[in-house]
């Protein structure tokens, strides 16, 4: 967009009206491109009003720039003052975005951090410390073997027997496997001595590798990393603000002893001599607000006050001794207020998106981006007479008549596949596949290009019509799919485990989940995972060994649990092993029968079919794609 250049050179404070949903994604690639040409480090920050508008926001820059680097800095996906903590992922990306931003320099591609309201108002672990827990490794490195994995233990890796999950490590002889924060991949550091020879990416699945790599950046895991002087610092500071403890304070115990308790970062300012505002690892880049940021804002602040007074109350609550003890910090100590984040906005160049026509009202120099909601085509769709294709080729032609270039944006490969080919049935020409925004505009502005782009809605400019498969084919169901896991169900974190759930461990049966304990064993404390059976026998599982459990049923559920040690649950697994071998066998027989058979080849008429095919509004597995073909 030629009106973006050089406008943040022009005023500090703007406001871009008519941001359409889907455009933002050109906006933001259009302002880093022209921030990238001042030799800033960090583009611009964009701060997304929750996590659903920032996964759409990222998306559509991916589409219109993908050229812009991205980081990422999630919101804690836990409620505040919550008793469990954050996902490892979510805590991965987190640090691995605030160390990305220590370290930036000027590189070819330019930087965007996006984040989000719950993000921004929620203080960070101080700059100087993020900076220093960064461990750089390279192929030739003389590294001692012990002291790698005694930083991985302290900076919340978690030894595991195979890494699946961001955080995960395990050791075999010279080799050591970590799935690093950050990273699309784990990798294989390959060790003779204290040499290290090689660095390799693998897949996490086969657990082949798969590419080499000359440096690996690691940091942390957590916010929170449990050395002696930031365990000295939180005792200190626990009895400062909450006075003598007791021994039902399971907190301040684990805490002392050198655990982790769920929860842990709930506690965030007691283990730092300070926490920064995220705003201290921006430097002087812009950031860009979404719409209805402030009233974002205020909801977030509005129910973190919300849950730290129902904490405070019950734990001054006389009427409730022997619940477990729960001492909140106070919000000002861990989120800033409406107050600091105004200010800190005025202090620094700010870009306010708005989807509406706004006044200039002298406060804020204001640009009209012209953006508008597209065509929907719900008219056509209610009309038992017209076809909805007909009336989508119609309007392309009025958009082409207008000088401006046609996209249609489909959700998914298939569906785009889908839509060329009704359109071509329709009697549409001149249309064109494209990857991204630049391929777009390097077709001649007379050709529709069809593009795999997730908006809800279309719409358009005074240069470009993008047309929606929603607005075309009615609500769809098909989101970007999540790359998904082989194999069972099996339970990632104990945290997710409530007591009494029901359990199968692949060696001993169906038992329940008791709760977690901790048990010494070799000189050392060892978090355990207690499991109840039949006759009362109990099983204690390492947690790092929680992949041997699949989850069975609620606590409601009337089962009998499997005796520990007893040959029943084995003998099941043998008779259930059988007779999906039978099962295999019958099915192999009748698949063969089929393949021997003919039946007449029913001819469906030319382009009804794929009409059908693609009003389908999920997105197709496997076998319905084969289906439809």
């Amino acid at each position: 967009m030629k009106a973006l250049t050089g406008l943040l050179g022009r005023s500090d404070q703007l406001v871009l009206s008519s941001v359409a949903d889907g455009l933002e994604g050109l906006v933001l690639g259009a302002l880093a491109r022209d921030r990238h040409a001042t030799d800033a480090p960090l583009a611009l920050a964009f701060v997304a009003r929750d996590a659903g508008r920032l996964a759409s926001a990222r998306d559509a820059l991916a589409f219109f720039a993908p050229e812009v680097e991205v980081l990422q800095l999630p919101a804690w996906d836990c409620l505040p003052y919550d008793r469990v903590s954050p996902n490892v992922v979510v805590s991965a990306l987190r640090m691995a975005a605030l160390a990305r931003l220590t370290h930036l320099q000027k590189s070819e591609r330019p930087t965007i951090l996006m984040t989000t309201v719950g993000a921004l108002v929620q203080r960070v672990p101080p700059r100087d410390w993020v900076a220093s827990q960064s461990l750089i490794v390279a192929p030739g490195n003389r590294l001692n073997f012990d002291d790698l994995t005694r930083w991985l233990e302290s900076n919340g890796f978690q030894r595991a027997t195979t890494v699946r999950e961001p955080g995960d490590y395990a050791v075999r002889g010279g080799i050591v496997d970590l799935f690093a924060p950050g990273t699309e991949e784990p990798v294989r550091l390959d060790f003779f001595g204290d040499t290290l020879e090689s660095i390799r990416t693998f897949d996490v699945e086969t657990q082949r590798s798969s590419g080499q790599m000359r440096r690996l950046e690691l940091v942390p895991t957590n916010e929170i990393v449990l050395t002696p002087a930031a365990i000295s610092r939180f005792r200190q500071a626990y009895l400062a603000r909450f006075g003598a403890t007791t021994r039902d304070d399971l907190l301040y115990t684990a805490v002392s002893e050198g655990r982790r308790y769920p929860g842990l970062e709930h506690w965030l300012p007691l283990f730092h001599a300070g926490l920064d505002p995220l705003f201290a690892f921006l430097g002087d880049a812009p950031v860009v607000l979404d719409p209805l940021i402030s009233d974002a804002v205020r909801e977030r602040l509005d129910q973190v006050h919300e849950h730290y007074e129902a904490r405070r109350e019950i734990s001054q609550d006389k009427n409730l001794a022997g619940a477990t003890v729960y001492k909140p910090v106070e919000p000002e100590a861990l989120y800033l207020s409406q107050n600091d984040i105004t200010l800190a906005l005025s202090e620094r160049p700010t870009v306010r998106l708005t989807p509406f026509a706004t006044p200039d009202d002298g406060l804020a120099a204001t640009l009209d981006l012209g953006g508008r909601a597209g065509r929907s085509f719900a008219a056509e769709r209610a009309a038992g007479d017209v076809n909805v294709f007909d009336a989508l080729i119609a309007h392309i032609g009025a958009v082409r008549k207008s000088g401006r270039r046609a996209v249609i944006a489909c959700w998914s490969e298939g569906s785009r596949d889908r839509f060329r080919q009704v359109l071509e049935d329709h009697g549409l020409e001149r249309m064109a596949l494209a990857e991204n925004w630049s391929e777009v505009t390097a077709l001649d502005r007379g050709v529709a290009a069809l593009v795999v782009l997730g908006v809800e809605t279309g719409l358009e400019t005074d240069e470009f019509a993008i047309i929606g498969e929603q607005d075309v084919l009615g609500d769809r169901l098909v989101r970007a799919r999540r790359k998904a896991k082989k194999g069972q169900d099996y339970i990632s974190e104990a945290s997710s485990l409530s007591e009494g759930d029901l359990v199968v461990h692949i060696d001993h049966g169906i038992g329940r989940f008791v709760g977690l304990k901790t048990v010494t064993a070799a000189g050392a404390p060892h978090d355990c995972l207690e499991l109840r059976y039949a006759g009362d026998d109990k099983l204690y599982l390492p947690v790092e060994n929680i992949e041997l459990l699949t989850r069975y049923g609620s606590e409601d559920m009337d089962v009998a649990l499997d005796k520990l040690g007893g040959g029943a649950w084995q003998a099941r697994k043998a008779r259930m092993k059988s007779r999906i071998r039978e099962i295999a066998g019958a099915l192999i027989k009748t698949a063969a029968a089929r393949a021997l058979k003919s039946a007449p080849v029913i001819e469906t008429p030319e382009g009804l079919s794929d009409e059908f095919a693609a009003r389908f509004p999920y997105e197709e597995t496997e076998d319905q794609l084969a289906a439809i073909e």
